[in-house]
């Protein structure tokens, strides 16, 4: 299967049921939401799937895209859309394996923005977003995106605070940014 992106391009997708890519009202939402903020943004894209996020994030201007995902049909899909649209001054980076196991290598690095959408059925919402707290991923100024069922209220930790959701049918984006911002 395929995507289209920004500027009409094409992206593939995993075969089979590897990933369920970022519905394309969802994604314009988001970059619509954070148009002001993703040019030479540092982008973390948390179980990336098709990639299509990072791809969008690079074709308005992000800076850099870091993505973690654990499937290995999903990563060469990953990097054959992202060296499609990203340009020299681009930096990407994919780390491959569980996201428990490698959010914590990021640990001394922040994000303006980050994307989180796990399988919406997984109980990473509960481990996930703790450790973006406590590693200090994201920065000050930023703000994290994380994508669920529309029907599943999202329970923050500590040290994040909603400022918007969002539904788009089945799908809900809430938008937090952290406590110690003060925003």
């Amino acid at each position: 299967m395929s995507l289209r992106i920004s500027g009409n391009r094409l992206l593939q997708t995993p075969k089979g049921e590897v990933s369920r890519p970022t519905l394309s009202r969802v994604r314009e939402a988001v970059f619509n939401i954070w148009q002001a903020e993703v040019e030479d943004c540092r982008w973390l894209d948390l179980c990336t799937g098709s990639g299509s996020m990072g791809a969008e994030a690079l074709c308005h201007g992000a800076a850099s895209v870091t993505g973690i995902e654990k499937s290995p049909k999903a990563i060469p899909v990953i990097e054959q859309n992202w060296a499609k649209v990203a340009k020299d001054s681009q930096e990407t980076r994919l780390l491959r394996g569980n996201v428990m196991t490698r959010l914590p290598q990021l640990a001394g690095e922040q994000f303006e923005l980050i994307y989180f959408d796990p399988p919406y059925a997984s109980n990473l919402y509960e481990k996930v977003l703790p450790l973006i707290v406590s590693h200090q991923l994201l920065s000050p100024e930023g703000e994290l995106a994380v994508e669920h069922g529309s029907r599943n209220k999202l329970q923050l930790p500590e040290g994040l605070v909603l400022r918007r959701c969002k539904t788009y049918g089945s799908s809900a984006v809430s938008f937090c940014y952290s406590e110690s911002s003060g925003s």
